[in-house]
């Protein structure tokens, strides 16, 4: 190598790494998050492509009920003689979908009321803040329950037509304004922590010296807050998303559980659950209709909080340390 090679490569040795590449190289070292963003990522892939490779209808009955765990069937079959491992599969795609959409709910709905509040301060900041507090001084679970409920007597009637709808060979509208109920619930209850957190880093970052600089060159208040501030505030944004998702994938199985979440035929982990604990007593024990959704869901749990912990740690070392 010449002396000029020489020389360039050592400059480019010399350089800083940049803070998103510095951030994937702390992630990779992290083998827990490592590993559980594979099996994420192989997760996200079978949902995707079980249909095609799974053999087995999800709502086809048949006469092997309560059939244990076979090479046929993996994780056995339930009552009316259904493959469980692909009802489990497709019931991953609605408690992730409902995870995914209230977290987005999560996200818009906390960063607008927070950074506003935080950017505005003074009386606004005060009242906002005061129904983030009120909020939160519900039951979450308590809250959501009532929520879909009141949703569901409001619209009653229009819920009637649509399953008219769904008789006459429609789209099957009744379960998807369940999932949009859900939707709703579950986002009204997500939003207020990362509220709270967008605000106490918008109230530290506001009286910074690039913000002055941008309002003494005119800077409006909605640009100096969406193209300065809050990018100096996604890192924390992006942890405290993957924190949530899984927050609102167990409020959602809970809600299965009790009966007010998705409904059959359709499946979700939760609902799955339920129906393994039903056959559970003291004469037959059917231990994998509970054991497998049940293993699912928390090994799904724990890969989404361990790849939580691995952002968190990789976008802000200190927290590391």
């Amino acid at each position: 190598m010449t002396e000029a090679g020489a020389g360039e490569a050592a400059w480019a040795g010399a350089l800083p790494e940049s803070p998103l590449r510095e951030a994937g190289r702390r992630f990779r070292r992290n083998g827990p998050a490592l590993l559980s963003a594979c099996y994420l990522a192989f997760l996200g892939v079978l949902l995707v492509v079980w249909p095609w490779v799974g053999g087995h209808d999800a709502n086809a009955v048949s006469e092997a009920q309560f059939e244990p765990p076979t090479w046929t069937h993996p994780c056995g079959t339930d009552v009316h003689g259904r493959d469980v491992l692909t009802r489990m599969v497709l019931g991953g795609r609605i408690s992730l979908l409902v995870g995914l959409a209230g977290a987005a709910v999560s996200l818009v709905i906390g960063v607008a009321w927070g950074g506003v509040a935080g950017y505005v301060g003074g009386r606004w900041d005060t009242f906002m803040m005061r129904i983030v507090d009120i909020l939160y001084a519900l039951p979450n679970i308590v809250f959501v329950i009532v929520l879909i409920t009141t949703l569901e007597v409001f619209l009653r009637g229009f819920l009637e037509r649509l399953t008219a709808m769904q008789a006459d060979g429609g789209l099957p509208m009744a379960t998807l304004s369940r999932l949009l109920f859900l939707f709703v619930g579950l986002g009204a209850v997500s939003w207020l922590n990362m509220a709270r957190i967008v605000r106490g880093q918008v109230l530290s970052l506001r009286t910074r010296s690039f913000v002055d600089a941008s309002r003494a060159l005119g800077a409006s208040h909605a640009r100096i807050l969406l193209r300065h501030i809050l990018p100096n505030v996604s890192g924390v944004i992006i942890v405290y998303l993957t924190l949530t998702i899984p927050a609102i994938v167990l409020y959602e199985s809970f809600l299965s559980y009790l009966g007010l979440g998705i409904q059959p035929p359709m499946a979700s982990w939760g609902s799955l659950i339920a129906e393994g604990a039903e056959q559970l007593n003291s004469v037959r024990n059917y231990w994998w209709l509970l054991v497998c959704p049940a293993g699912m869901l928390v090994s799904t749990l724990l890969a989404l909080n361990f790849v939580g912990d691995g952002l968190r740690d990789a976008l802000d070392p200190r927290l590391g340390r």
